[in-house]
């Protein structure tokens, strides 16, 4: 895997580098940051320029939701040893200067507590902004499919761009970032599992087949309690997709009728629930997982043991 320090040498490279790259600067004993000597102060809006830490605020359009504090602090010691290899870039807004790149190197200045960091300042339009911090974390290790699916739909939503106009800004093709988006239809629980790399997209996409939703997180919590691989969970979805499809066929009131009974069931049971109806008779069939949840299912339903 690759440490902070090589990590800060990718990213945006190809797109903010202009002129000479300023020289490595490490941080003094004092605490402060000394001005690099071939970093010209001047008041110009472009180029590399040494900027106070305190001026500088987040990028609302951030990607990231989640800085992992391991990393940071890993991030925070290569800095205190080495240096900032790569400065951050900044676009001013007001009187004040706004990420682009760079926010965990900026973090891991404020806990030095140096007052100044080299940056390159641009000026950018919000959606250019936005379009770069998304780049820049696609091109960096760590961003969850979650958090690339609201970067997607944040460029949609925030800056009236189609799918293929999202695209294009990100270097991506459109049919990744409709997959992407897809993500987004999931339940809240299960885009968290999705972003703790718990259940991996193959295993969304499989769970985005179904339509009912209590059916599909009791399926997660199955493939995460199991460790079920995709083909598994793959497997089980067409054994009960096959199971279903043997109901005998009915008027289609009634059968929307079953289906809102057997959803109800589910929900209230937390546990998959069929019925097998005739006008004369018919069974329902409730499905659990082992001894504590059947106890679980029967206690829902009113019986002690």
């Amino acid at each position: 895997m690759a440490t902070p320090k090589t990590r800060l040498g990718r990213g945006l490279g190809a797109l903010i580098a202009s002129g000479t790259t300023p020289p490595k600067t490490v941080p003094s004993t004092s605490g402060a940051m000394p001005a690099p000597a071939s970093v010209p102060a001047h008041d110009g809006l472009s180029g590399y320029r040494e900027i106070a830490v305190h001026q500088i605020e987040t990028n609302p359009y951030q990607p990231r939701r989640d800085i992992d504090a391991e990393q940071l602090a890993e991030l925070v010691e290569s800095i205190r040893a080495e240096g900032l290899l790569q400065p951050i870039v900044v676009r001013p807004v007001g009187d004040k200067y706004q990420l682009i790149a760079g926010e965990r190197r900026w973090r891991a200045y404020q806990q030095l507590k140096l007052r100044t960091i080299p940056a390159r300042v641009m000026t950018s339009s919000d959606a250019s902004s936005a379009s770069l911090a998304l780049i820049e974390n696609l091109q960096r290790e760590g961003l969850n499919p979650i958090d690339e699916a609201h970067g997607y739909a944040s460029l949609i939503r925030d800056f009236d761009l189609t799918q293929d106009a999202a695209a294009q800004r990100v270097g991506k093709g459109r049919a990744t970032v409709a997959n992407s988006l897809r993500l987004l239809g999931l339940e809240a629980e299960l885009q968290a599992y999705v972003g703790k790399g718990l259940l991996s997209v193959g295993h969304a996409k499989v769970l985005l087949g179904l339509e009912n939703s209590p059916e599909r997180l009791l399926l997660a919590r199955r493939a995460l309690e199991q460790g079920l691989s995709v083909r598994a969970l793959e497997e089980l979805l067409k054994h009960k997709s096959g199971g279903a499809g043997k109901r005998r066929k009915m008027p289609g009131a009634t059968a929307a009728a079953l289906s809102d009974i057997e959803k109800k069931l589910t929900s209230h049971l937390g546990a998959r629930t069929t019925l097998r109806h005739s006008p004369k008779r018919g069974r329902i069939i409730i499905e659990y997982q082992g001894n504590d949840d059947l106890a679980r299912v029967l206690e829902k339903m009113g019986i002690a043991l």
